[in-house]
């Protein structure tokens, strides 16, 4: 077997991959550790999204792994050290999602901001309360971008657009950044400091250990009162608790959540009751463009690496110097 693909990932790339290598498909084999450990045996090649776990356990029962294709940009599910150790190339196209993610940060602001859902559900229910849906606008607004790294920067830009003020928060980004070039942002020390004054809240941050958690109470109320928080990176940067907690006692505005701590959420919360709070199921990176762009990559680099040649998006090795 050349590649494994161990979750339910179809696009045409693959299509093409198919032709020239031996792939064998398991759309639900992410969720069988002893099974993906025992088919991931003599494969060349792993096909991942979101869901299956890279780990050392299971980089140790595939001796002959050469490379692991994410489809996607987080990269929580991997243990990118352990892959290193053992000479497995993580590829990960992580430019190809950044727009997608972008836009809709920018569209779940406008849906907060206007109250669009609860809009739309009054008047299918017959109602035409203009007055229940009066909304804000972005113009002037402060907002606070946390994790300025592709998408962040691209959100800059839009928010710009609209004529927002910036307020950024990124621990590695220094003064003289080029992150920050053509934004006219405040960048902010502390993340206290960026969210003291927003309107809105994004967090555009990966998960690690540095960062669970981030957004929990102490964060919650160190923003003023009637804040919207926008959360389209990863679930587990933001304790739900603490911001329910924060909703439900009117500090926040509301919030936008396009991920979970658990995926999909195995019960209902409270979330679901609430008007302003507007919820999608990870759909940032899904949009038509995206998702070629990234299969593409990922397929073309998994083609590249089988033919013994370098990858292009490699997340894990040190790059050569330039001569």
């Amino acid at each position: 077997m050349d590649i494994l693909i161990s979750e339910d990932l179809d696009a045409p790339a693959v299509e093409n991959l198919s032709k020239r290598y031996s792939v064998v498909r398991s759309a639900a084999l992410w969720k069988d550790t002893a099974a993906l450990q025992a088919q991931i045996n003599g494969a060349r090649a792993i096909m991942v999204r979101n869901q299956t776990r890279v780990t050392a356990d299971l980089l140790d029962s595939a001796p002959t792994l050469l490379a692991v294709g994410r489809v996607g940009v987080g990269l929580d599910n991997i243990d990118l050290q352990a892959a290193t150790e053992r000479g497995v190339i993580v590829i990960a196209p992580l430019n190809a999602n950044a727009v997608s993610v972008a836009e809709l940060t920018l569209g779940l602001m406008l849906a907060l901001a206007r109250k669009v859902p609860l809009a739309d559900r009054s008047t299918r229910a017959g109602g035409w309360d203009r007055k229940l849906c009066t909304g804000i606008e972005l113009d002037g607004k402060t907002l606070a971008i946390c994790g300025l790294g592709r998408i962040g920067r691209q959100v800059g830009l839009r928010a710009k657009a609209f004529g927002m003020r910036l307020a950024v928060y990124d621990p590695f980004v220094k003064h003289d950044s080029p992150a920050l070039a053509g934004l006219e942002a405040t960048l902010c020390e502390k993340l206290d400091q960026a969210l003291a004054h927003a309107d809105f809240v994004t967090v555009h941050s990966p998960l690690t250990a540095e960062t669970k958690h981030m957004f929990g109470s102490r964060a919650f109320a160190a923003m003023k009162k009637g804040t919207f928080f926008i959360n389209t990176s990863r679930g587990g940067v933001m304790d739900e608790a603490a911001l329910l907690s924060a909703l439900q006692s009117q500090h926040l505005g509301g919030a936008a959540l396009d991920v979970r701590e658990v995926e999909p959420p195995t019960t209902r919360s409270a979330f679901e009751s609430l008007d302003n709070v507007v919820l999608t199921p990870h759909i940032g990176s899904f949009t038509t463009e995206a998702q070629t762009r990234t299969f593409e990559a990922v397929c073309d680099d998994l083609d590249r690496v089988l033919r013994g040649e370098p990858a292009i998006n490699f997340v894990n090795m040190p790059r050569p110097k330039r001569g």
